[in-house]
């Protein structure tokens, strides 16, 4: 309709107003036609010359304003009075999720699962050979130019000489520790991951 800038805003404020005697003052439809009839006289077309400057709107603009009130607030007031009166229930959706708890201590570590940790960080961390084994392993490879001395010899001298029991409880202490920490940070940064897409799904699903 090429509404001015008073226009737009006397148009609003309008619309405004028929809102808010609908929700506050609980206005019926008789009443909100009756208001607007008066309110359109005021700032409407006149004829009289005493009220020329506070006339806004032409008679073809108040006829189409009143006829777009008409096919969206007054032809559809139920629906509104619904809206804003009568009290909805809310529905929650929930969802469940189902973790896999650590097995008993027969088995100190669970089984791979299967959208949580590959088979090689499984068997690499949490299935390591025989620490023990290793360690010999690791002493012989420090004792290898004295293999070339008699087998009576090698056989008589204990690759386990010069560590006490504390000392190996030490080091497979500290072994243990480092694989432990590592298994520990790397499930807890998957269990995150799955939690924030858990609850944006959840979100999405209340929003729907």
């Amino acid at each position: 309709m090429d509404f001015s800038i008073i226009q737009y805003s006397k148009f609003m404020t309008l619309l405004d107003m028929l809102l808010h005697n609908l929700k506050t003052l609980h206005m019926s439809l008789e009443d909100s036609i009756k208001w607007l009839r008066e309110v359109m006289a005021e700032i409407g077309p006149s004829h009289s010359q005493q009220n020329e400057e506070w006339n806004i709107f032409d008679v073809k603009q108040a006829n189409a304003i009143v006829d777009y009130l008409k096919i969206s607030l007054f032809q559809h007031y139920k629906l509104y009075e619904f809206l804003f009166f009568s009290a909805r229930e809310e529905i929650v959706i929930g969802t469940e999720q189902v973790i896999e708890v650590v097995k008993p201590a027969g088995h100190p570590f669970p089984d791979p699962l299967e959208e949580g940790i590959s088979f090689d960080i499984y068997s690499t961390f949490i299935e390591p050979p025989p620490i023990l084994d290793m360690e010999m392993k690791g002493l012989n490879q420090d004792q290898g130019p004295e293999e070339s001395q008699p087998e009576a010899d090698t056989s008589e001298t204990d690759p386990l000489v010069g560590f006490t029991i504390e000392d190996i409880k030490l080091v497979l202490g500290q072994v243990t520790d480092d694989i432990l920490i590592s298994i520990q940070t790397k499930i807890n940064e998957k269990l995150q991951i799955q939690e924030e897409a858990f609850n944006a799904r959840t979100e999405k699903l209340k929003k729907a």
